[in-house]
């Protein structure tokens, strides 16, 4: 079973979750996108609900799936997110924003009454940091905001190369909210929820990609089945 199959699998999966008049989170990313083109044929065959899009990309995919769409103006919570990541913890802390959707993902999970990941069984890590963590920033004074990233890295014990993100002509990449990402090779992320806050409170640091405390589960796929991961410990409960 190849990569974009035991993604499809963790979607089905989660599809499973959803009833007839939900309101959901719709994520951004490979596996999130076959989250959406299942919902769409069970919207077809009746089922309503309506999502909220994490990113113009997977807007135009409910699109062109049928999927009801919404804002988080026009309604006041969402039941469950659905979405991808690019590292799993033990404690579902997660590293997101590979597909540099982190902002308006994290929005919408914050927004959600539970949020569930799925994945195949490779983003599962005994602890974060391998994949480059994503930090979307203003571009104005970009270089104060990367001495301060730094110093806000060293004070929680990691360190790495930082560069600016670019896309597939080598231009700067710019995020659906206008923003730049800095990613960070930090290789081991010993204490997430510390480096979350710390860079939390940069002036010039829109987001990043440290989602502490915001799955409820995951699901994962592999060559031996589906794992369904609960967390330990209550939404929103960061210590």
């Amino acid at each position: 079973m190849n990569m974009d199959q035991l993604k499809r699998q963790a979607a089905a999966r989660a599809l499973e979750e959803v009833r007839d008049g939900m309101q959901l989170g719709l994520g951004t990313g490979s596996t999130a996108k076959h989250f959406v083109e299942l919902l769409g044929e069970r919207v077809a065959a009746g089922l309503k609900v309506v999502g909220v899009p994490t990113s113009e990309a997977t807007r135009a995919d409910a699109e062109r799936c049928g999927v009801p769409l919404t804002t988080l103006d026009e309604i006041d919570h969402l039941d469950i997110t659905v979405d991808g990541a690019d590292e799993i913890d033990p404690e579902l802390n997660l590293i997101k924003g590979g597909g540099g959707a982190l902002l308006r993902e994290k929005i919408v999970a914050a927004a959600s009454d539970r949020m569930i990941v799925i994945a195949d069984d490779t983003k599962w890590v005994p602890t974060l940091g391998k994949f480059p963590l994503p930090v979307e920033v203003i571009p104005f004074g970009l270089g104060a905001t990367r001495r301060a990233i730094e110093k806000a890295f060293a004070e929680c014990g990691v360190s790495g190369q930082m560069a600016v993100r670019k896309d597939t002509g080598g231009h700067v990449f710019v995020t659906d909210g206008g923003h730049w990402i800095v990613d960070a090779q930090l290789g081991r992320i010993v204490n997430p929820p510390g480096l979350a806050k710390a860079l939390s409170a940069i002036p010039g640091v829109v987001e990043h990609g440290l989602f502490i405390g915001l799955a409820s589960s995951a699901v994962l796929a592999g060559g031996e089945g589906i794992r369904v991961i609960e967390r330990r410990k209550p939404k929103g409960d960061l210590e």
